[in-house]
């Protein structure tokens, strides 16, 4: 037998059908981690009390990241409940418990189930961000009281290590990238084919940018907007889609499109993009744009990694660490809507697709989940160690 088949491991995080790029990373960790370990999966019967979250949670249209045999047992609003799963899980005698996904929402939850599971259970939290996007006054406070009490970390970039040590000073942790979301590749669906059915192959020469995910302040689509301009005027026949879901911010953004009088150049998919429909735009596009403002990773990236898609972002967290400047795409500084031109104008004069998908390619190993999978051997042997 191999030896890590007789290692349990509890992943507790949300899969399908919940959306999402976090649900999409548990599942393909799930599948990584099943191949060495004996995994159980358990996920929420309830994640956010919809007051908190009003917008649809599910999305039941694409099952590719489905676990057939997750377990939905956590409401993380009841603290009965969350003690009851507690218990539960300590019976099932894992060497290690991971819980995918920090948020200080989840604060209370997870202290609940550190203190029932106790010391001698170890648990090893998947970081994404230590602390969230959209900071507030008790963040620290609930951060620092939760993963304070874990055993071990995940983390996948420098900027999460250095906010995890302000907190948790002798903290354990491992470092790897995130890796490439390659499940939504369903179809493989060339530019052309996938230009026709965005309705975008009037033209064979335009070159399309692409900007995917949620909307929000932090992702700075104002100043890829503010920069289309400028890229017009020195490219042409240039289009950029702006993919996701806009929220109350929708008509500030559609303002500035005006103002700056691009609408002609800019296609808005207002909306969540469901799993099967994302490969058109990736497939479509000749390059991925992300502009953010501040951030530690991102998982768009490595949606685009898995297309072969090279990525223009800027100098913030760990968007660097992942997107090789010169090599897999290009690194400019934030809010510089000059530079942000300047760097798209010559990825398309210099010819830089194709030399930047070869490198994209290249780097797959690392940015693979067996490297990650390998990674928790590393943790497991500490827990092993005591």
């Amino acid at each position: 037998m191999d030896r890590r088949k007789d290692k349990k491991i509890v992943l507790i995080g949300p899969v399908y059908p919940y959306k999402g790029g976090i649900a999409h990373y548990t599942s393909l960790l799930y599948r990584a981690l099943s191949q060495r370990y004996d995994v159980d999966m358990i996920s929420y019967k309830m994640q956010y009390p919809k007051f908190l979250f009003k917008r649809e949670q599910k999305d039941y249209q694409n099952d590719v990241f489905r676990v057939d045999d997750a377990q939905f047992l956590i409401n993380t609003a009841n603290p009965l409940n969350i003690a009851g799963v507690s218990f539960r899980l300590k019976k099932m005698h894992p060497d290690l418990v991971i819980m995918q996904w920090w948020h200080p929402y989840f604060a209370p939850c997870y202290r609940i189930m550190e203190t029932v599971l106790g010391r001698n259970v170890k648990k090893m939290f998947v970081c994404h961000n230590v602390f969230p996007h959209e900071r507030f006054p008790a963040d620290r406070m609930l951060t620092r009281a939760v993963l304070g009490r874990a055993d071990h970390f995940l983390l996948h970039s420098q900027s999460d290590i250095r906010e995890l040590l302000s907190i948790c000073p002798k903290a354990q942790y491992i470092l790897n990238p995130h890796p490439t979301y390659n499940a939504f590749r369903l179809r493989n669906l060339t530019k052309e084919q996938a230009r026709a059915e965005l309705s975008l192959d009037g033209d064979s020469c335009e070159k399309i940018l692409l900007f995917f995910g949620f909307i929000r302040e932090y992702k700075g689509l104002e100043h890829l907007i503010a920069a289309m301009p400028q890229v017009r005027r020195r490219l042409g026949n240039v289009r950029l889609i702006i993919a996701g879901t806009f929220g109350r911010d929708r008509d500030r953004y559609l303002r500035l499109i005006d103002e700056r009088q691009v609408r002609d150049c800019i296609r808005v998919v207002d909306g969540y993009i469901p799993d099967n429909e994302v490969e058109r735009y990736f497939a479509a596009c000749d390059v991925v744009v992300l502009p953010y403002e501040s951030a530690t990773q991102s998982g768009i990236i490595q949606i685009a990694y898995g297309f072969g898609k090279p990525v223009i972002a800027t100098n913030v967290g760990g968007l660097p660490d992942v997107v090789m400047d010169g090599q897999t795409g290009y690194i400019v500084e934030r809010g510089d809507e000059k530079q942000l031109a300047d760097a798209i104008v010559k990825y398309y004069q210099c010819g830089m697709e194709e030399t930047f998908a070869a490198n994209v390619r290249r780097e797959a190993y690392r940015f693979s989940w067996d490297r990650l999978a390998e990674k928790v051997d590393a943790v497991l042997d500490r827990c092993e160690d005591g």
